[in-house]
C-alpha cells in the first residue's frame, strides 16, 4: 500500500530500539527521509546500519539528543528546523511504589515522557500549519486510562500526552495537520522484554508462564492474552502517520488488545 508519505520528513524520539525504530523501518520502506533520535549515539548508529542492511536505500540518519530538559530539546530542533511528521514516541517507566516516588523522580518521569512531547510540538506545529499538512502523534499507553498502581507516575504522563495531543488538534481547525495519540498495550520492546526475563529468571519462570500470569493477575482485561509484537504496535503507527488518515484528527486511538473495557476510546 502507498501511504503517500515519499519524501516527507519523519522525526521519531526515542527511536533507537523497539516501537520506535520499527517504525522508523517501516517509514524509510515508504520513502520518507527519516531522522531518529535517542540519547546513546553508539545505539543510533547501529539502529541506521540494522535499517540499512534490509533497505539499502534508506534515507535516516540519526541526532543524538537527551530531551529530558529544555536543552535538550533545543539541541534537537536545532539540528532538524523542519519536519513534516512529528512521532513522539520517547518514553520511560519503572514500577515504583507510590509513598516511594520522590518529588524529583516525579518531575523527571514528567518531564521526559510528557514535556519532551510538548516542547518539540511547540516548535514544529507553526511550520506545520504554515505548509498546510502535517502529523503530530503522541505514543500513550492503556496506563493512561487503566493507572497501574506500581507506575501512578507513569500512568500520568501517558494520560497527559493524551490531553496534549487532543488540545493541538484544536488548534488544526481547517489545516491538513493533525494530531493523535496512540495507546499502544503491552508490548514486547526490548526494555520489557528485559524487565520481564529477568523477573522469570528470579522466580524461577519460563517467559510464557510471567506472560501468563501478568495478564490473569495485571490485565484482565486484556482480550488478546499476550504481548504484542513490536510491529503490531507499529503498524498503526505508520497509518496515522500517511496522508490516509487525513480523517482522523485529535483522536485517542488504540491499539491495546482490547485491554480497555470499552467500546469507546
Amino acid at each position: 500500500m502507498d501511504l503517500k508519505i515519499e519524501n516527507k520528513i519523519v522525526l521519531i524520539t526515542g527511536a533507537a530500539q523497539g516501537i520506535g525504530l520499527m517504525t522508523a523501518k517501516k517509514l524509510c520502506e515508504e520513502g520518507a527521509h527519516v531522522i531518529i533520535n535517542g540519547r546513546d549515539e553508539e545505539k543510533l548508529q547501529k539502529a541506521i546500519l540494522d535499517i540499512k542492511s534490509e533497505i539499502p536505500n534508506a534515507n535516516i540518519k540519526a541526532v543524538e539528543a537527551n530531551l529530558k530538559d529544555v536543552a535538550g530539546c533545543d539541541k534537537l530542533t536545532s539540528d532538524v528546523p523542519h519536519v513534516d511528521i512529528l512521532i513522539n514516541n520517547l518514553g520511560i517507566f519503572e514500577p515504583r511504589n507510590f509513598e516511594d516516588i520522590t518529588n524529583d523522580e516525579w518531575l523527571h518521569m514528567f518531564n521526559v515522557n510528557v514535556m519532551s512531547g510538548a516542547r518539540l510540538s511547540q516548535y514544529y506545529l507553526p511550520k506545520m500549519l504554515q505548509n498546510n499538512w502535517g502529523r503530530i502523534i503522541f505514543i500513550s499507553s492503556e496506563s493512561a486510562l487503566n493507572i497501574p498502581k506500581e507506575m501512578i507516575h507513569y500512568g500520568m504522563t501517558k494520560s497527559a500526552q493524551v490531553s496534549i495531543a487532543r488540545g493541538i488538534a484544536q488548534l488544526t481547525e481547517g489545516t491538513s495537520v493533525t494530531s493523535n495519540s496512540i495507546i499502544v498495550g503491552p508490548t514486547k520492546s526490548e526494555g520489557v522484554m528485559t524487565f520481564l526475563n529477568e523477573l522469570a529468571k528470579q522466580e524461577n519462570k519460563t517467559f510464557e508462564e510471567i506472560e501468563k500470569e501478568f495478564f490473569e493477575v495485571h490485565r484482565p482485561t486484556s482480550l488478546v492474552k499476550k504481548f504484542a509484537e513490536i510491529e503490531e504496535s507499529a503498524n498503526m503507527i505508520v497509518y496515522i502517520a500517511s496522508s490516509l488518515s487525513s480523517m482522523t484528527n485529535g483522536a485517542m486511538l488504540r491499539a491495546d488488545g482490547g485491554i480497555i473495557n470499552s467500546a469507546f476510546s
